[in-house]
């Protein structure tokens, strides 16, 4: 294959690494140091808060961050976020809670952690979680809404939102773990992308992504050349032009590899 992409776009968790760790692979990291070197754009476009990327882009010669799944741009460069867009989280809260009882909630406070409404299990969130009430919480304007519920499992979620209509915001789930992101309307990581690489003057057809989650779908669609992990659910690989090997199996390093070879 003679094309080689001018920006590489690249999910965290499931893709660089293991849901929830920080942990990138030797194999990984040398990959996305020779994209670099070739004076290709890295942009890690994740669901994480900033305060879940930092420790990413620490271990990276990362170009830009897309964090909350686009709702927070971040130059690494600079430490400065150029952008946040935010929604008011009250209704969504109250209509969610209403649907899903059991469930716990936490909006982001971008750069610091997170406000809860309920105890999410160890590990859940990045950064500072301090208690707050229903009232709090919806009176926080925020980039990023996270909903887990408790002691279910993420089939369970997925057939118990089938029918969910949440006006003004986009959300979606996880495949690993009963778990609802929402952001504010028309914000996805695709979006994101698209004003992005129109700042950087890149064409989309010029742009790699690499991801294996429902919120990575939009962006797997934007892409020249859209990859899903191997374990990716079925209608995310289903959108991609390729299906690499597994997290477990460095597959976005074999990627990264065939298009910027050692």
């Amino acid at each position: 294959m003679n094309w080689r992409p001018r920006l590489v776009a690249l999910d965290i968790d499931g893709t660089l690494t293991g849901v929830g760790s920080n942990d990138i692979s030797p194999a990984v990291k040398a990959a996305i140091t020779r994209v670099t070197d070739h004076g290709v754009k890295v942009v890690l476009s994740t669901g994480r808060s900033l305060v879940g990327v930092t420790p990413i882009a620490a271990q990276l010669p990362v170009s830009f961050a897309l964090c909350s799944n686009g709702a927070v741009w971040w130059d690494p460069a600079t430490r400065e976020i150029p952008k946040r867009t935010t929604f008011d989280p009250g209704p969504a809260v109250e209509k969610l809670r209403a649907l899903l009882p059991g469930s716990v909630f936490a909006v982001e406070r971008t750069g610091v952690g997170n406000l809860s409404l309920g105890r999410f299990l160890p590990g859940d969130l990045w950064g500072e979680t301090v208690d707050a009430t229903f009232d709090e919480i919806a009176a926080t304007p925020t980039p990023r809404l996270v909903l887990r519920w408790l002691d279910r499992t993420p089939a369970e979620l997925a057939f118990a939102v089938k029918d969910l209509h949440l006006p003004g915001v986009e959300w979606t789930t996880d495949h690993t773990e009963a778990w609802l992101t929402v952001v504010p309307a028309d914000v996805t990581k695709g979006s994101a992308l698209h004003d992005l690489s129109g700042e950087l003057g890149i064409d989309p057809r010029d742009a790699l992504a690499i991801g294996d989650g429902s919120n990575d779908v939009e962006m797997l669609r934007w892409a020249g050349h859209g990859v899903a992990m191997g374990q990716a659910p079925a209608h995310v690989q289903a959108v991609a032009d390729e299906v690499c090997p597994t997290v477990l199996d460095d597959g976005a390093a074999q990627v990264l590899d065939r298009f910027f070879p050692a």
